[in-house]
């Protein structure tokens, strides 16, 4: 019978996930003096917006952070991870918004966390974008919801987390007027910063005319395939363009984080010793201990 190796690959694989798990394990996440409200936003669909709203929300919350997702995407897929309600019935982001219903009336708490909350998104926020259109204030209509709220809560939350839809419309400037940060995810693959230079532009529009508190604090590359020279390429390419804000940390193609969300639950909670939930509470762990110019 053989004695274990481990020098073999296998053995420093699992070593190293091993290390990870316990330096996470002894770390204590510092919580922001003030409210952190940080929009998620990527015109590109499938680089993993969602999926890193609801993990980073939910590695924050594991942490000890009071935190609230806010679901701007009338998919509703972070509601759905988050495992709260989002049936048509349910009062949501939407009456929020086009309503003028305090959040205080739709927010619910997950039940990932006893520290995690969430506005849900439900199918009418599909419409939302053209009733938007006539009503005043269109643009500041979030904001001004998210203000009032966060006056009114007798325990402050530690971060605001929004999910943006991935196009450039209403709903996304009502996040970027709402926050004062970005967090882009971007995934290691070909094309990865096509657009990129367009959601820079309008950020920057956002700054000048509707919040000049907004700024691009994070950006987290998503879907990283260590085994190709594409991926390594990108993570390259990113860090030279955008060296402080790039995350060290990367997050992993990961079956685990794709299953989660068919649960109800965030990787930190379905799987919380994969790689891919380690990779997602090393990012949560590298937000918390940035402060922003």
């Amino acid at each position: 019978m053989s004695s274990f190796d481990p020098s073999t690959p296998l053995a420093q694989e699992v070593a190293e996930l091993t290390r990870r798990r316990l330096a996470l394990a002894d770390a204590v996440l510092p919580v922001p003096p003030a409210t952190r409200i940080i929009t998620v936003a990527n015109q590109k669909g499938g680089v993993g917006k969602t999926t890193t709203t609801v993990n980073l929300a939910a590695a924050l919350a594991q942490g000890g952070a009071r935190v609230l997702v806010i679901d701007l995407d009338p998919q509703g897929n972070a509601s759905t991870a988050l495992g709260v309600e989002h049936r048509a019935e349910v009062e949501s982001v939407y009456d929020v918004i086009v309503g003028d219903a305090p959040i205080r009336d739709a927010v619910q708490q997950s039940p990932e966390f006893p520290g995690l909350w969430c506005l849900p998104a439900t199918i009418h926020l599909a419409g939302a974008e053209i009733e938007l259109v006539s009503l005043v204030a269109r643009e500041q209509r979030l904001r001004t919801a998210v203000e009032a709220y966060l006056a009114e809560v007798d325990e402050p939350y530690h971060y605001v987390f929004i999910d943006c839809p991935p196009s450039l419309g209403l709903l996304t400037i009502n996040a970027f007027v709402a926050a004062r940060e970005v967090l882009i995810p971007i995934q290691c693959e070909y094309y990865a910063l096509e657009g990129l230079s367009q959601l820079l532009d309008n950020i920057k529009l956002i700054q000048r005319h509707l919040n000049p508190k907004l700024a691009l604090s994070t950006i987290l590359l998503t879907m990283y395939d260590s085994r190709t020279n594409l991926a390594n390429q990108v993570v390259d390419e990113v860090r030279e363009h955008f060296p402080a804000e790039t995350l060290t940390t990367v997050i992993p193609r990961s079956v685990r984080i794709s299953e989660a969300p068919s649960y109800g639950q965030s990787v930190i909670t379905y799987d919380g010793n994969s790689p891919g939930s380690l990779s997602y509470r090393e990012a949560a762990s590298e937000i918390a201990h940035r402060s922003v110019a």
